[in-house]
């Protein structure tokens, strides 16, 4: 007896499947009107969520959740998915302050401005399909290497590391397809524990100063240490937030200082925004040889 084709079968009609607006939130409420069909959901079922108000018409194909993440539903507006910066943050990664949603498009995509958008057009590594709601994090990190200022972007990479979305070796093995990802690719480790370490490091390296990371002296870890001597500690905001956390820090200090190092401690608004102040700092006490522990 000849087969009959009846179509993709909607699993949850046969209670074996999740409805059609779990299913969506289950893919953080958006999804292609093709997908949707795919699974086995009906014109009839997705006309009448619209209906409804529980999904909402984005573009012809694309449909979102109301409570769907802003950036999101901004990338499905253009047909994209969110990247850098932005895919970087729904990662939950360090990234710094950006007031555009970034989206990834087809090569093909219009070239037209969209108010609060910042369009990629560039072909990263993975490939993706136009119906995909997602970016795979090797892209996310193509697209910050080519977009972001690169000390910004570093942290970025480090920041991906150290969450476990990326590993630093298999990182050096993909192919880029832009010389800046192969330099971050290369640069990229694990010794940095946040952005604002990223950042200073790598603000030192262009001015000429290597920095030692994390070494350990005093039972304590140390973010930097230039020559033999000067060290530099980092206060992020979210890490030194109580009086009970500045003391410990002043009492460490205190110790090393007694044990003939010069401590150096600079906070987040500092490297971010008085860059030009740290590296004079450092710079006039390398001039009177605070680095170098025998002289003194």
């Amino acid at each position: 007896m000849e087969a009959i084709d009846a179509g993709p079968v909607n699993t949850a009609d046969l209670g074996t499947g999740p409805s059609l607006l779990e299913w969506i939130d289950q893919r953080h409420g958006v999804s292609h009107t093709s997908q949707l069909r795919v699974a086995g959901y009906t014109a009839r079922e997705i006309a009448d969520g619209v209906a409804r108000g529980d999904l909402h018409r984005v573009r012809r194909s694309w449909l979102v959740r109301p409570d769907a993440d802003e950036r999101r539903v901004k990338a499905a507006s253009v047909g994209g998915r969110a990247t850098c910066l932005s895919g970087a943050e729904m990662l939950g990664l360090w990234v710094p302050d950006h007031p555009e949603v970034h989206v990834a498009v087809q090569a093909t995509a219009s070239r037209n401005a969209t108010e609060g958008v910042r369009l990629h057009w560039a072909s990263a590594p993975a490939p993706v399909s136009r119906t995909m709601t997602e970016e795979p994090v090797v892209n996310i990190l193509f697209h910050v290497a080519r977009c972001v200022e690169p000390r910004d972007a570093l942290a970025v990479w480090e920041s991906a590391i150290r969450a476990k979305k990326a590993m630093a070796a298999t990182l050096k093995r993909v192919a880029w397809r832009s010389s800046a990802a192969s330099e971050f690719a290369r640069l990229a480790s694990e010794l940095s524990d946040s952005g604002l370490e990223t950042r200073f490091v790598h603000g030192m390296k262009q001015v000429g100063v290597p920095v030692q990371q994390q070494v350990t002296i005093d039972g304590h870890r140390i973010d930097g240490r230039v020559g033999d001597s000067l060290l530099v500690q980092l206060d992020g905001f979210e890490f030194h937030s109580s009086a009970q956390d500045r003391r410990r820090d002043l009492e460490a200090d205190a110790r090393l200082v007694l044990r003939g190092y010069v401590v150096l401690r600079f906070d987040y608004f500092q490297v971010f925004f008085r860059w030009e102040y740290v590296v004079e700092t450092i710079l006039m006490a390398i001039a009177q040889r605070l680095h170098r522990r025998e002289i003194r």
